[in-house]
Protein backbone atom coordinates (compact mmCIF):
# COMPACT_ATOMS: atom_id res chain seq x y z
CA UNK A 1 0.00 0.00 0.00
CA UNK A 2 2.98 1.84 0.93
CA UNK A 3 4.46 1.91 -2.89
CA UNK A 4 0.94 2.78 -4.42
CA UNK A 5 0.90 5.68 -2.07
CA UNK A 6 4.38 6.94 -3.39
CA UNK A 7 3.40 6.39 -6.55
CA UNK A 8 0.09 8.15 -6.71
CA UNK A 9 1.54 10.97 -4.80
CA UNK A 10 4.59 10.92 -7.37
CA UNK A 11 2.09 10.96 -10.45
CA UNK A 12 -0.22 13.90 -9.08
CA UNK A 13 3.40 15.99 -8.40
CA UNK A 14 3.80 15.37 -12.38
CA UNK A 15 0.56 16.08 -13.36
CA UNK A 16 0.89 19.21 -11.33
CA UNK A 17 3.77 20.13 -12.75
CA UNK A 18 2.83 19.93 -16.07
CA UNK A 19 -0.50 21.38 -15.75
CA UNK A 20 1.35 24.79 -13.75
CA UNK A 21 4.88 24.39 -15.63
CA UNK A 22 3.44 26.92 -18.22
CA UNK A 23 5.18 29.93 -18.32
CA UNK A 24 1.57 31.68 -18.57
CA UNK A 25 0.27 29.92 -15.46
CA UNK A 26 1.06 31.60 -12.09
CA UNK A 27 -0.13 31.09 -8.56
CA UNK A 28 -2.82 32.95 -7.71
CA UNK A 29 -5.31 33.26 -4.42
CA UNK A 30 -7.44 30.24 -3.77
CA UNK A 31 -11.25 31.17 -3.90
CA UNK A 32 -14.22 29.75 -2.11
CA UNK A 33 -17.33 29.22 -4.68
CA UNK A 34 -20.25 30.90 -4.29
CA UNK A 35 -23.29 29.05 -3.36
CA UNK A 36 -26.45 28.41 -1.79
CA UNK A 37 -29.52 30.74 -2.01
CA UNK A 38 -29.04 34.24 -2.43
CA UNK A 39 -29.01 37.01 0.38
CA UNK A 40 -32.46 37.69 2.24
CA UNK A 41 -33.73 33.55 1.66
CA UNK A 42 -35.11 33.39 5.44
CA UNK A 43 -37.02 36.29 4.97
CA UNK A 44 -38.62 35.31 1.93
CA UNK A 45 -39.57 31.99 3.13
CA UNK A 46 -40.93 33.24 6.15
CA UNK A 47 -43.11 36.28 4.14
CA UNK A 48 -46.81 34.73 4.05
CA UNK A 49 -48.46 38.30 4.17
CA UNK A 50 -49.73 37.76 1.09
CA UNK A 51 -51.60 34.52 1.91
CA UNK A 52 -49.08 32.06 0.19
CA UNK A 53 -46.00 30.05 1.22
CA UNK A 54 -43.08 31.79 -1.39
CA UNK A 55 -40.89 28.66 -2.82
CA UNK A 56 -37.74 27.74 -1.02
CA UNK A 57 -34.81 28.99 -2.93
CA UNK A 58 -32.70 26.56 -1.79
CA UNK A 59 -35.19 23.65 -2.72
CA UNK A 60 -37.71 24.55 -5.44
CA UNK A 61 -36.24 24.36 -9.06
CA UNK A 62 -37.31 26.92 -12.22
CA UNK A 63 -40.38 25.09 -12.75
CA UNK A 64 -41.81 25.39 -9.03
CA UNK A 65 -40.58 29.28 -8.82
CA UNK A 66 -42.37 30.01 -12.66
CA UNK A 67 -45.23 27.87 -11.62
CA UNK A 68 -45.93 30.41 -8.11
CA UNK A 69 -45.34 33.28 -9.77
CA UNK A 70 -47.98 32.43 -12.59
CA UNK A 71 -50.58 32.11 -9.86
CA UNK A 72 -49.97 35.57 -8.72
CA UNK A 73 -51.78 38.68 -9.91
CA UNK A 74 -49.04 41.46 -11.36
CA UNK A 75 -49.50 43.39 -7.92
CA UNK A 76 -48.63 40.61 -5.87
CA UNK A 77 -45.57 39.92 -7.77
CA UNK A 78 -44.43 43.48 -7.79
CA UNK A 79 -44.92 43.31 -3.93
CA UNK A 80 -42.65 40.69 -3.05
CA UNK A 81 -39.87 42.36 -5.89
CA UNK A 82 -39.54 45.27 -3.73
CA UNK A 83 -40.07 43.42 -0.43
CA UNK A 84 -37.08 41.35 -1.47
CA UNK A 85 -35.32 42.45 -4.33
CA UNK A 86 -32.11 40.29 -3.96
CA UNK A 87 -34.08 37.28 -3.97
CA UNK A 88 -36.74 37.37 -6.73
CA UNK A 89 -33.84 38.99 -8.80
CA UNK A 90 -31.55 36.13 -8.47
CA UNK A 91 -34.67 33.42 -8.84
CA UNK A 92 -33.94 31.25 -11.65
CA UNK A 93 -37.88 30.84 -13.09
CA UNK A 94 -38.90 34.11 -12.22
CA UNK A 95 -40.69 36.44 -14.78
CA UNK A 96 -37.69 37.93 -16.53
CA UNK A 97 -39.51 41.39 -16.83
CA UNK A 98 -39.69 40.84 -12.52
CA UNK A 99 -36.48 39.66 -12.31
CA UNK A 100 -34.81 43.26 -13.84
CA UNK A 101 -37.32 45.33 -11.53
CA UNK A 102 -36.33 43.51 -8.75
CA UNK A 103 -32.19 43.86 -9.58
CA UNK A 104 -32.69 47.47 -10.02
CA UNK A 105 -33.71 48.07 -6.64
CA UNK A 106 -31.43 45.81 -5.28
CA UNK A 107 -28.62 47.77 -6.89
CA UNK A 108 -29.90 50.94 -5.49
CA UNK A 109 -30.25 49.49 -2.21
CA UNK A 110 -26.39 48.38 -2.19
CA UNK A 111 -25.61 52.11 -3.83
CA UNK A 112 -27.45 53.54 -0.49
CA UNK A 113 -25.68 51.46 1.57
CA UNK A 114 -22.38 52.20 0.00
CA UNK A 115 -23.69 56.02 0.51
CA UNK A 116 -24.61 55.41 3.65
CA UNK A 117 -21.07 54.53 4.73
CA UNK A 118 -18.98 56.76 2.80
CA UNK A 119 -20.56 59.95 4.83
CA UNK A 120 -19.25 57.83 8.22
CA UNK A 121 -16.62 59.79 9.50
CA UNK A 122 -15.67 57.39 11.93
CA UNK A 123 -14.90 54.99 9.23
CA UNK A 124 -10.83 54.91 8.04
CA UNK A 125 -10.56 57.31 4.60
CA UNK A 126 -9.57 54.30 2.74
CA UNK A 127 -12.62 52.40 3.55
CA UNK A 128 -14.85 55.51 3.31
CA UNK A 129 -13.44 56.01 -0.21
CA UNK A 130 -13.50 52.30 -1.40
CA UNK A 131 -17.75 52.55 -0.42
CA UNK A 132 -18.02 55.32 -2.35
CA UNK A 133 -16.88 53.92 -5.29
CA UNK A 134 -18.26 50.68 -4.83
CA UNK A 135 -21.63 53.25 -4.34
CA UNK A 136 -21.10 54.90 -8.11
CA UNK A 137 -20.59 51.45 -9.26
CA UNK A 138 -24.18 50.17 -7.85
CA UNK A 139 -25.60 53.18 -9.45
CA UNK A 140 -24.54 52.54 -12.72
CA UNK A 141 -25.48 48.99 -12.58
CA UNK A 142 -29.08 50.13 -11.09
CA UNK A 143 -29.61 51.64 -14.81
CA UNK A 144 -28.61 48.16 -16.91
CA UNK A 145 -30.71 45.15 -17.46
CA UNK A 146 -29.00 42.91 -15.22
CA UNK A 147 -30.43 38.96 -14.65
CA UNK A 148 -28.49 38.63 -11.78
CA UNK A 149 -26.33 40.73 -9.19
CA UNK A 150 -25.13 39.38 -5.94
CA UNK A 151 -22.87 41.85 -4.33
CA UNK A 152 -21.22 38.76 -1.81
CA UNK A 153 -17.70 38.38 -2.32
CA UNK A 154 -15.73 39.08 -5.38
CA UNK A 155 -19.82 39.84 -6.71
CA UNK A 156 -22.24 38.17 -9.33
CA UNK A 157 -24.06 39.94 -12.49
CA UNK A 158 -25.94 38.57 -15.44
CA UNK A 159 -26.23 41.52 -17.59
CA UNK A 160 -28.64 41.02 -20.63
CA UNK A 161 -28.46 42.74 -24.26
CA UNK A 162 -31.40 42.43 -25.74
CA UNK A 163 -34.74 41.66 -25.16
CA UNK A 164 -34.98 37.78 -23.89
CA UNK A 165 -38.51 37.97 -24.15
CA UNK A 166 -39.16 39.45 -27.62
CA UNK A 167 -35.65 38.12 -29.81
CA UNK A 168 -35.63 35.01 -31.40
CA UNK A 169 -32.99 33.71 -30.24
CA UNK A 170 -30.80 34.20 -26.39
CA UNK A 171 -27.38 33.33 -26.12
CA UNK A 172 -25.24 32.67 -22.57
CA UNK A 173 -22.26 33.96 -22.57
CA UNK A 174 -19.99 32.17 -19.61
CA UNK A 175 -16.97 33.32 -18.90
CA UNK A 176 -13.19 32.21 -17.70
CA UNK A 177 -10.68 33.31 -14.93
CA UNK A 178 -10.83 36.70 -13.66
CA UNK A 179 -14.62 37.70 -14.28
CA UNK A 180 -16.63 39.17 -11.54
CA UNK A 181 -19.22 41.93 -10.87
CA UNK A 182 -16.35 44.54 -11.03
CA UNK A 183 -14.13 43.69 -14.05
CA UNK A 184 -17.02 42.41 -16.30
CA UNK A 185 -17.72 45.36 -18.01
CA UNK A 186 -13.84 46.80 -17.32
CA UNK A 187 -13.18 49.80 -19.91
CA UNK A 188 -11.15 48.08 -22.61
CA UNK A 189 -8.98 49.29 -25.65
CA UNK A 190 -10.07 46.77 -28.17
CA UNK A 191 -13.91 47.19 -26.87
CA UNK A 192 -14.33 43.71 -27.34
CA UNK A 193 -12.07 41.53 -24.97
CA UNK A 194 -14.11 41.48 -22.04
CA UNK A 195 -17.47 39.51 -21.29
CA UNK A 196 -19.71 42.64 -21.79
CA UNK A 197 -17.45 43.45 -24.81
CA UNK A 198 -18.13 40.28 -26.10
CA UNK A 199 -21.83 40.29 -25.56
CA UNK A 200 -21.92 43.62 -27.41
CA UNK A 201 -20.18 41.91 -29.96
CA UNK A 202 -22.19 39.12 -30.62
CA UNK A 203 -24.99 40.68 -30.52
CA UNK A 204 -24.14 43.56 -33.04
CA UNK A 205 -22.98 40.57 -35.46
CA UNK A 206 -26.09 39.43 -35.34
CA UNK A 207 -28.22 41.92 -36.41
CA UNK A 208 -29.62 42.91 -33.07
CA UNK A 209 -31.54 39.72 -33.62
CA UNK A 210 -29.97 37.88 -31.01
CA UNK A 211 -30.27 38.31 -27.01
CA UNK A 212 -26.91 37.51 -25.30
CA UNK A 213 -26.45 37.19 -21.64
CA UNK A 214 -23.51 38.01 -19.97
CA UNK A 215 -23.34 35.72 -17.43
CA UNK A 216 -20.89 36.03 -14.41
CA UNK A 217 -22.68 33.77 -12.45
CA UNK A 218 -20.27 31.84 -10.42
CA UNK A 219 -16.79 32.17 -9.19
CA UNK A 220 -14.19 32.57 -11.33
CA UNK A 221 -10.57 31.40 -10.65
CA UNK A 222 -8.34 34.10 -10.11
CA UNK A 223 -5.63 34.25 -12.15
CA UNK A 224 -4.41 30.77 -13.52
CA UNK A 225 -3.42 29.14 -10.63
CA UNK A 226 -4.33 25.48 -8.96
CA UNK A 227 -8.14 26.46 -9.04
CA UNK A 228 -7.94 26.98 -12.68
CA UNK A 229 -6.54 23.92 -13.30
CA UNK A 230 -8.84 22.03 -10.90
CA UNK A 231 -12.60 21.89 -11.45
CA UNK A 232 -14.09 22.53 -7.94
CA UNK A 233 -14.90 26.27 -9.20
CA UNK A 234 -16.27 24.87 -12.45
CA UNK A 235 -18.63 21.92 -10.77
CA UNK A 236 -20.62 24.89 -8.55
CA UNK A 237 -21.13 27.00 -11.19
CA UNK A 238 -22.57 24.07 -13.42
CA UNK A 239 -25.09 23.41 -11.56
CA UNK A 240 -25.99 27.59 -11.22
CA UNK A 241 -25.64 27.45 -15.38
CA UNK A 242 -28.00 24.68 -15.22
CA UNK A 243 -30.92 26.00 -13.56
CA UNK A 244 -30.40 29.41 -15.38
CA UNK A 245 -31.25 27.47 -18.84
CA UNK A 246 -34.12 25.79 -17.38
CA UNK A 247 -35.39 29.40 -16.27
CA UNK A 248 -35.12 31.08 -19.15
CA UNK A 249 -35.75 28.25 -21.75
CA UNK A 250 -39.72 28.26 -21.26
CA UNK A 251 -39.33 31.88 -22.41
CA UNK A 252 -36.68 32.21 -24.81
CA UNK A 253 -36.48 28.69 -26.04
CA UNK A 254 -33.48 26.47 -25.86
CA UNK A 255 -30.26 28.85 -25.27
CA UNK A 256 -27.00 28.50 -27.10
CA UNK A 257 -23.65 28.25 -24.71
CA UNK A 258 -20.89 30.35 -25.97
CA UNK A 259 -18.15 29.33 -23.01
CA UNK A 260 -14.97 30.93 -23.21
CA UNK A 261 -11.67 29.41 -21.73
CA UNK A 262 -12.10 28.22 -18.03
CA UNK A 263 -15.93 29.04 -18.96
CA UNK A 264 -16.01 25.70 -21.18
CA UNK A 265 -15.04 23.83 -18.13
CA UNK A 266 -18.16 24.97 -16.46
CA UNK A 267 -20.27 23.83 -19.42
CA UNK A 268 -18.64 20.74 -20.21
CA UNK A 269 -20.05 20.07 -16.60
CA UNK A 270 -23.46 21.49 -16.70
CA UNK A 271 -24.59 18.61 -18.34
CA UNK A 272 -27.02 20.60 -20.68
CA UNK A 273 -30.19 19.42 -20.70
CA UNK A 274 -31.70 19.38 -24.69
CA UNK A 275 -34.89 20.83 -23.40
CA UNK A 276 -32.84 23.68 -22.27
CA UNK A 277 -29.89 23.98 -24.14
CA UNK A 278 -29.29 23.92 -28.04
CA UNK A 279 -26.03 23.00 -28.06
CA UNK A 280 -22.44 24.63 -26.56
CA UNK A 281 -20.00 25.94 -28.25
CA UNK A 282 -15.91 26.17 -27.14
CA UNK A 283 -13.45 29.28 -27.46
CA UNK A 284 -10.18 29.28 -26.39
CA UNK A 285 -11.01 25.81 -24.44
CA UNK A 286 -8.19 24.75 -22.38
CA UNK A 287 -10.77 21.48 -21.88
CA UNK A 288 -14.29 20.56 -21.28
CA UNK A 289 -13.65 17.81 -18.64
CA UNK A 290 -14.66 15.73 -21.18
CA UNK A 291 -12.86 13.52 -23.02
CA UNK A 292 -15.74 13.15 -26.10
CA UNK A 293 -18.28 15.80 -27.36
CA UNK A 294 -20.74 12.89 -27.62
CA UNK A 295 -20.60 12.76 -23.59
CA UNK A 296 -23.03 15.66 -23.90
CA UNK A 297 -26.65 15.36 -24.96
CA UNK A 298 -26.18 18.27 -27.33
CA UNK A 299 -24.36 19.62 -30.02
CA UNK A 300 -21.06 20.68 -29.28
CA UNK A 301 -18.73 23.11 -31.58
CA UNK A 302 -15.62 24.16 -30.76
CA UNK A 303 -13.92 27.91 -32.38
CA UNK A 304 -10.34 26.78 -33.64
CA UNK A 305 -7.42 27.92 -32.18
CA UNK A 306 -5.83 31.24 -33.17
CA UNK A 307 -1.75 31.04 -33.29
CA UNK A 308 -1.80 33.42 -30.93
CA UNK A 309 -3.27 31.99 -27.87
CA UNK A 310 -1.71 30.92 -24.73
CA UNK A 311 -3.75 28.25 -24.24
CA UNK A 312 -2.40 26.04 -26.71
CA UNK A 313 0.09 25.90 -24.42
CA UNK A 314 -1.96 24.12 -21.86
CA UNK A 315 -1.64 20.26 -21.58
CA UNK A 316 -4.79 18.71 -22.07
CA UNK A 317 -3.89 16.45 -19.16
CA UNK A 318 -6.71 15.04 -16.59
CA UNK A 319 -5.24 13.07 -14.10
CA UNK A 320 -5.86 13.16 -9.74
CA UNK A 321 -8.23 16.60 -10.33
CA UNK A 322 -5.64 18.38 -12.25
CA UNK A 323 -6.24 19.16 -16.02
CA UNK A 324 -9.23 19.35 -18.24
CA UNK A 325 -8.89 16.72 -20.62
CA UNK A 326 -9.15 16.33 -23.79
CA UNK A 327 -8.49 19.71 -26.65
CA UNK A 328 -12.12 20.28 -27.86
CA UNK A 329 -10.43 21.42 -31.21
CA UNK A 330 -8.81 17.57 -31.62
CA UNK A 331 -10.44 15.50 -34.23
CA UNK A 332 -10.93 13.03 -31.72
CA UNK A 333 -12.87 14.66 -29.27
CA UNK A 334 -16.03 15.07 -32.06
CA UNK A 335 -17.00 18.79 -31.56
CA UNK A 336 -18.18 20.49 -35.12
CA UNK A 337 -15.54 22.88 -35.71
CA UNK A 338 -15.69 26.36 -36.16
CA UNK A 339 -13.10 29.06 -37.97
CA UNK A 340 -11.42 31.39 -36.07
CA UNK A 341 -9.26 33.55 -39.01
CA UNK A 342 -9.14 37.15 -38.22
CA UNK A 343 -9.16 36.37 -34.55
CA UNK A 344 -5.65 36.63 -31.96
CA UNK A 345 -4.89 36.16 -28.42
CA UNK A 346 -7.12 34.57 -26.38
CA UNK A 347 -9.47 37.17 -25.85
CA UNK A 348 -9.71 38.20 -29.40
CA UNK A 349 -12.86 35.65 -30.85
CA UNK A 350 -15.20 38.46 -30.89
CA UNK A 351 -13.29 40.74 -32.76
CA UNK A 352 -15.40 42.73 -35.35
CA UNK A 353 -14.72 41.07 -38.85
CA UNK A 354 -13.45 37.93 -37.67
CA UNK A 355 -14.50 34.43 -39.35
CA UNK A 356 -14.98 33.06 -35.66
CA UNK A 357 -17.35 36.22 -34.38
CA UNK A 358 -19.37 35.56 -37.83
CA UNK A 359 -19.52 31.62 -37.28
CA UNK A 360 -20.50 32.50 -33.94
CA UNK A 361 -23.43 34.64 -34.93
CA UNK A 362 -24.52 32.48 -37.31
CA UNK A 363 -25.03 29.68 -35.25
CA UNK A 364 -27.02 31.64 -32.47
CA UNK A 365 -29.51 33.05 -35.54
CA UNK A 366 -30.00 29.09 -36.72
CA UNK A 367 -29.67 27.72 -33.30
CA UNK A 368 -33.44 25.54 -33.12
CA UNK A 369 -36.13 27.52 -30.87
Amino acid sequence: MLSRLRRGTAAAGLVLAAVLGVGSWASADAQTPLTGPPPGSAAWVADTTLGVRPPDPAKAGPAEVAAFFAGLPAAQREALAVRHPQVVGNLDGAPVALRLRANALAAAEERDHQRARAAEHGLPAAERAAAAARADRYDDLARRRLLAFDPRGRGQVAEVFGDLEHDPRTVVLVPGSDTDLASYDRPSAAGYDTLAGMARALRAASGDRVAVVAWTGYTTPVGLGVDAAREELAEAGAERLARLAAGLAPVTGPVELVCHSYGSVVCGRSDPDPAAVAGVVAVASPGMGLERADRLRVPVWAVSRNAEDWIGDVPNVSLLGFGHGADPTSAGFGARPLPSDGSHGHTGYFAPGSASLAALAALALTARA
